[in-house]
């Protein structure tokens, strides 16, 4: 019996605990979908930190990026370019930013060797315009297009609510494990040729109880704290279903189907085991800060040791500033000078010291998970313009999924792109607080909060990083502890059509197996129909359903009530999972920017 056989009844939410901190392999990887997580927050980032990693962000888009970096003309124009824009871009800066460029220049090989990812931003948001071949892209758009045009016009899944201008091709909210109906296999596992045969094996999924997920909060986050975390991270309704990967020889192998994508696919299974492989490295920077306990961080670019003004009237010769009145009264006066001192000081921006380079933490995922494998949740999604809708007004800040999917970071693959304009996908942090709260300041002055980091006391403990620009053929990966948003763009040329064509992969942390695709038989009705027609026209005995007129063998498979499901069904229970992800993704945000700054008054 294989592994998979023996742990196929014991997977969170049958036969063990839908809620559930460590998996086989050790602690779970962080992530922002628990409300009472620890392990998501990251190091306060200065607002000339965020320049200059949006600069460098900006120089690595660039070309021969790599090359021009050492050309002093080109990098005098740089900084011209940067100076005219009007930012808080110091020379010290700049230079800082140039040294770190050209360290990770020297790490990009001669032609044909493929350069090496970029970290953007810390995290760590991580983008490669290498990773995936142009071969490879072209084979993905050709392949898609063909499954697109395969599709009737009447039978086009349109994203709900999205004014059909999101295009589902492949998606893990349709026929998802639904607790209570999904039949998952107590011994065993399905594979690509028999997924659909054994559809209606295995025993129903149990609801999962109240009692079960509901999150305990720690006194002091504070009563408001301690109701969101009476809402649950979990769903008892719904999970989306992952394929299961065989990560063990040198190539990515999927050996159980992706929802919603038939096996029949097999170029498009084999495209998308390429963008797997291409993820792997990606992910492993990604996730290599987070696989400890206590996540590793790199030091800030630049340091902010304590408050300091310069001028500061309040250390200047009396005679400055407004002199008091004969008749003035003595409060009045300490008043109004005191308005004037905070109106004229200027908090001290801090500036970069010399460039350092550091060890960025890697995880090996082949060497530690590939034996056990990977589990990989897919999509195919189409946003869609046209002269009479040219705009797409872009995305809400969320996470990815829920804690049942217990997904850990996202790899987003831009295969194709025609007739629009740059657009790029956004990211926000959670904030350490407690570096504020033991930062040297007087009393009552909170003004460098805003100054140093873009933050208000009593405001929500979040920064806004930057964003990433989505080109076709860029390979972009993050972690779940960040939130992210998809940017509006809107048709280059209005005269005519537009669209971007996106793969997402979302991982399921490897530290833990949860139900998949190979324990969940065949959900779909016209899969089940399909297969057993197949059946019975192969079969030598023809006392069976084939036996029948074509008609009638419809009307029974019509007929099965319950399960499998029809297409009608499953985008009713469809509508229900987007309601409970929706207002997840409510409270989720609530409580990512619950965790507030509040400087004591001393």
């Amino acid at each position: 019996m294989s592994q998979q056989a023996e742990i196929a009844n014991s997977l969170p939410g049958f036969g063990q605990p839908l809620k559930t901190n460590a998996g086989p392999l050790g602690n779970l990887f962080p992530t922002a979908l628990g409300f009472v997580n620890s392990g998501v927050s990251l190091p306060l980032i200065t607002l000339r930190e965020l320049s200059m990693l949006q600069f460098m962000n900006a120089i690595t888009d660039k070309p021969d990026w790599h090359i021009k970096v050492h050309d002093d003309t080109i990098a005098e124009k740089w900084k011209a370019e940067v100076s005219a824009a009007g930012q808080d871009f110091t020379e010290q800066m700049f230079e800082y930013c140039m040294q770190e460029l050209r360290h990770k220049a020297s790490f990009v090989p001669e032609p044909p060797a493929v350069p090496p990812p970029i970290i953007v931003y810390d995290g760590n948001v991580v983008k490669s315009d290498n990773a995936v071949t142009t071969d490879v892209k072209k084979e993905l758009q050709d392949a898609m297009q063909k499954f697109e045009d395969d599709i009737p016009l009447r039978l086009r899944d349109w994203h709900p609510f999205s004014d059909e201008q999101v295009l589902d091709l492949v998606h893990p909210s349709l026929f998802p494990l639904v607790y209570g109906t999904t039949r998952v296999l107590e011994k065993g596992t399905t594979t690509l040729q028999d997924f659909a045969q054994r559809c209606g094996q295995g025993k129903v999924a149990p609801v999962p109880s109240e009692e079960e997920l509901k999150e305990s909060a720690p006194d002091y986050y504070g009563f408001s704290y301690r109701e969101l975390a009476s809402k649950t991270a979990y769903s008892r309704k719904f999970q989306w279903l992952p394929c299961e990967v065989d990560i063990s020889g040198q190539d990515a192998r999927i050996t159980s189907y992706i929802n919603n994508l038939h096996p029949r696919e097999k170029k498009i299974y084999e495209l998308v085991e390429k963008i797997i492989d291409a993820s792997i490295p990606l992910w492993e920077i990604t996730l290599g800060p987070l696989q400890d306990k206590y996540p590793e961080f790199p030091p800030r670019r630049v340091v902010f040791d304590g408050v300091e003004y310069d001028p500061d009237p309040e250390n200047g010769p009396e005679t400055d500033g407004p002199q008091q009145l004969p008749d003035e009264d003595e409060d009045d006066f300490w008043e109004r000078r005191q308005e004037w001192i905070e109106a004229t000081r200027q908090v001290v921006r801090p500036e970069p010291g010399d460039f350092t380079p550091h060890e960025t933490p890697t995880l090996n995922i082949r060497e530690k998970y590939g034996k056990t494998g990977l589990q990989v949740i897919v999509k195919f999604a189409n946003i869609v313009l046209t002269p009479e809708k040219p705009a797409y007004d872009g995305g809400s800040w969320h996470v990815e999924g829920q804690l049942n999917e217990h997904i850990v970071a996202t790899s987003l693959y831009y295969y194709s792109s025609e007739n629009i304009t740059a657009s790029s996908l956004n990211f926000r942090q959670q904030c350490d607080t407690d570096e504020a709260h033991e930062m040297n300041y007087e009393q009552n002055h909170h003004d460098w909060l805003q100054t140093i980091y873009g933050c208000e006391n009593e405001g929500p403990a979040v920064q806004e990083i930057g964003g990433v620009d989505t080109r076709e053929g860029r390979l972009l990966t993050f972690p779940n502890i960040l939130q992210h948003r998809v940017g509006a763009f809107k048709l280059a040329d209005p005269t005519k059509p537009g669209h971007r064509k996106i793969l997402a992969l979302f991982l399921v942390d490897p530290n833990i197996k949860i139900i998949s695709t190979a324990h969940v038989p065949c959900q779909r009705k016209d899969w089940w129909k399909e297969a057993i027609s197949q059946q019975e026209s192969l079969s030598t005995n023809a006392t069976g359903l084939g036996q029948l007129p074509v008609e009638l063998q419809t009307h029974i498979f019509d007929e099965v009530e319950g399960f499998p499901l029809g297409m009608d069904e499953a985008k009713a229970l469809r509508l229900e999972l987007m309601e409970e992800r929706k207002a997840y993704i409510q409270v989720q945000d609530t409580a990512f920017q619950q965790n507030t700054f509040s400087l004591c008054e001393h």
